[in-house]
């Protein structure tokens, strides 16, 4: 007969629930994102015009004043994209853009130049020099000329000194010239539209002000298109930057997935080509750079990742993650690990429940990773990144290992009676059989004494600190498990009173045993239990033991007033 769950393992029945059930979700989040999502197909595989930023390696950036991008990355760069686009938008001069005409050119492409504009006039009148310079070299390729991006948006010009440098432009070359902003500083700012050849909006629906899902983010387009038409009747509009993050956090119901930015992209194709209009998406390339000024998403909005590898095709069905199996995978290795670092689990504990736990746990882990991969910027992020992982990863371990311990103390539920407490421990520490069904059990039994010492019993400290071997080469016995007597203060037949009313049964040890003074009991491993099992568990080297299968050997002074 096997003895049942202890009382304080019942009452958590409903913890043990909820890790089984996370497990699941866990497991079922892992294989969700690794099935194949079906989405309407792209009219076509080539898009006629994308951002085109080279500073997509660890470590670049714009931002960078030395930056130098060698025109060789970027003819390697521009031939790749040439299969499957028509045109490239740039954002500024120098840093080796200014190679971007001529090696465009070669490719049959053509160049929406940009001339980068903020609130240093020094560098303005640099690019606009740079700019003019370029489109009045290359007047067949650039096919228009962007004076400023976001300029409005971001304050760092007025409206008064940015029509100055579009009419300087203007006036010094003879391509369209235009300037971009999101599409509401064109309602607000109508009088700039005197100053260009032609209108440039930028609608992204996840980054409006109430962002839009996916599910109707090409109605939204449409819809702030068509306003912006009826705003500026006669005028041609072109959108200069729309797109979809590939990662990065939830924005409302806008959610950043592979699988929603492969669906606007779509979507998007399919609407362009019905009403024939001027577009450019964002972006060629994933930008690192990005995600130190707009945080996860604003580093993958690329059509392509930062190692130039296409993230989606654009007909057919669409994965989020194709290695999603490395989620099971790393669920299955932290059971593993959890299992060796909690030990042998005892015959009356259910299997099932730490490894629910188990597999909750690295699954979070795992996903944890994934996010971390997405999310850190440089190799301090990384590091604090891991060192976390590292410290939950050492505490679920630890709590693991506590578990065993706490399962193996049995200590009584509150409202247990000590008589029933104790005789409980005394029954799964093997010491005590248990009563026969519907037959009352130790009359006149002293609950006290007896929990103490069965506690004292696997929790005291070795007089001798061998293992079993070593004690029985010192010319000590092994002597046979401890029974405590039913019954009150006193001894049974065949037993040795001990202080405090409990009787041991068993011969008297040798002295090499245990030493002078003491009462030596061996206990199975599989049956020691309290803070033995404890220090067991967690390795004390205060407690002596013989290791797996074998004994501990403890000793209780007979002075002890238990």
């Amino acid at each position: 007969m096997s003895p049942a769950a202890p009382p304080v393992f019942r009452r958590v029945w409903p913890a043990w629930l909820a890790l089984l059930l996370a497990a699941l979700a866990g497991a079922t989040w892992w294989w969700a994102i690794g099935r194949p999502v079906a989405l309407p197909d792209a009219p076509s595989a080539r898009i006629a015009c994308v951002s085109y930023a080279p500073f997509r390696l660890a470590g670049e950036t714009p931002l960078d004043a030395r930056a130098y991008i060698s025109p060789e990355r970027i003819d390697a760069d521009l031939r790749a994209l040439s299969q499957r686009f028509d045109c490239v938008r740039t954002y500024s001069q120098g840093q080796g853009l200014s190679a971007v005409p001529e090696i465009a050119g070669r490719y049959g492409m053509q160049v929406l130049l940009g001339i980068w504009l903020g609130g240093d006039a020094k560098s303005n009148a640099q690019q606009v020099a740079l700019g003019i310079a370029t489109a009045n070299r290359y007047p067949q390729v650039v096919r228009g000329l962007i004076v400023g991006n976001e300029v409005l948006l971001r304050g760092e010009l007025s409206p008064a000194r940015l029509a100055g440098y579009l009419q300087q432009v203007r006036a010094a070359v003879g391509v369209p010239v235009t300037y971009a902003d999101v599409w509401e500083f064109w309602l607000r700012h109508p009088e700039l539209a005197g100053s260009v050849d032609y209108l440039t909006i930028h609608i992204l629906p996840y980054w409006e002000d109430q962002p839009v899902p996916p599910e109707g983010a090409v109605q939204h387009v449409a819809a702030v298109y068509a306003k912006v038409q009826q705003a500026f009747p006669g005028r041609r509009v072109m959108i200069g930057e729309t797109g979809w993050p590939s990662a990065g956090r939830p924005r409302q119901a806008a959610s950043a997935s592979v699988v929603n930015e492969a669906r606007y992209l779509r979507e998007f194709l399919r609407y362009a080509a019905t009403v024939h209009m001027p577009y450019n998406v964002i972006e060629a390339f994933d930008q690192p750079w990005k995600r130190a000024q707009e945080g996860t998403a604003g580093g993958y909005w690329g059509i392509f990742d930062a190692q130039a590898r296409p993230k989606f095709a654009m007909q057919g069905p669409v994965t989020e993650e194709p290695r999603w199996w490395l989620g099971w995978l790393a669920a299955a290795a932290g059971g593993v690990l959890f299992a060796l670092a909690g030990g042998r689990r005892p015959p009356h504990r259910p299997a099932a429940r730490p490894a629910a736990g188990r597999h909750g746990q690295q699954q979070h882990a795992a996903w944890q990773y994934r996010r971390a991969l997405y999310a850190c910027r440089d190799g301090w992020e990384w590091a604090l990144s891991l060192a976390a992982c590292a410290l939950a990863l050492l505490t679920a371990l630890r709590l693991a290992r506590w578990m065993v311990a706490a399962r193996l103390d049995g200590d009584p539920a509150p409202g247990v009676p000590p008589r029933l407490a104790a005789r409980r421990l005394a029954v799964r520490a093997g010491v005590l059989r248990p009563a026969a069904r519907g037959r009352r059990a130790l009359p006149g039994f002293s609950a006290g004494p007896v929990l103490a010492a069965v506690r004292r019993l696997c929790a005291a400290r070795l007089a001798g600190r061998a293992p079993c071997g070593r004690a029985a080469a010192a010319g000590g016995t092994l002597p046979r498990p401890v029974a405590v007597a039913a019954g009150p203060r006193g001894a049974g037949a065949g037993s040795r009173p001990h202080p405090g009313g409990v009787a041991m049964a068993g011969p008297e040890p040798a002295a090499g045993a245990a030493g002078a003074g003491g009462v030596v009991a061996r206990e199975a491993l599989g049956g020691a239990i309290g803070a033995a099992r404890r220090a067991v568990v967690f390795g004390d080297s205060q407690v002596g033991g013989c290791g797996r299968g074998c004994c501990l050997i403890t000793s209780i002074p007979v002075d002890h007033p238990h």
